[in-house]
């Protein structure tokens, strides 16, 4: 075989090859399909596949019965909020060595085994919470209540509250 031969060959292998993966991707947009594109509750998963990885790990992978909203807050350190379905809320924060999970005010650092346990306890208590209470409306208006004079202002320290006669000479 010579060289010019081989070259040849192998040109035909790649069109084969490169033909038949463009006939298999194409989609015929008549042809009633199975695949959904909507099929990702959470979006911002889609975008941000280690997000997911973590949630899984802190939530197993049935995560979307617990789960109402995941909200991106921060670009940088890139910060999102998740939302319970009891509207309790906790949050994750991406660092370029771990997640940091910040359940109500504590930071877990979930690269650390025992505080990926502790965050996992954490949430599962604010998930026991229930639902927040929501505040009852009244019908009449609560008074406001007045506001505080302010206390008399008390003599500065540096004004000498009683004068000393000056001597004369004699």
């Amino acid at each position: 075989m010579t060289k010019s031969e081989f070259k040849d060959k192998i040109k035909n292998l790649v069109k084969s090859i490169y033909s038949d993966v463009t006939k298999s991707t194409e989609v015929d947009i008549d042809s009633p399909s199975a695949i959904s594109l909507d099929n990702e509750r959470f979006p911002v998963l889609v975008k941000f596949p280690t997000l997911k990885d973590t949630i899984i790990k802190l939530l197993t992978d049935q995560y979307e019965l617990f789960l109402k909203d995941i909200e991106w807050v921060a670009p940088r350190p890139t910060t999102f909020r998740i939302i319970l379905a009891n509207d309790q809320v906790f949050y994750l924060i991406y660092t370029d060595r771990t997640w940091i999970a910040k359940v109500e005010g504590k930071k877990y650092y979930l690269l650390n085994i025992n505080e990926e346990q502790n965050c996992i306890e954490a949430i599962a208590r604010i998930l026991s919470y229930g639902a927040r209470p929501t505040p009852e409306k009244s019908e009449a208006p609560a008074e406001a209540p007045a506001p505080e004079s302010p206390a008399p202002e008390s003599p500065s320290p540096e004004t000498p509250t009683e004068e000393t006669p000056e001597e004369t000479p004699a």
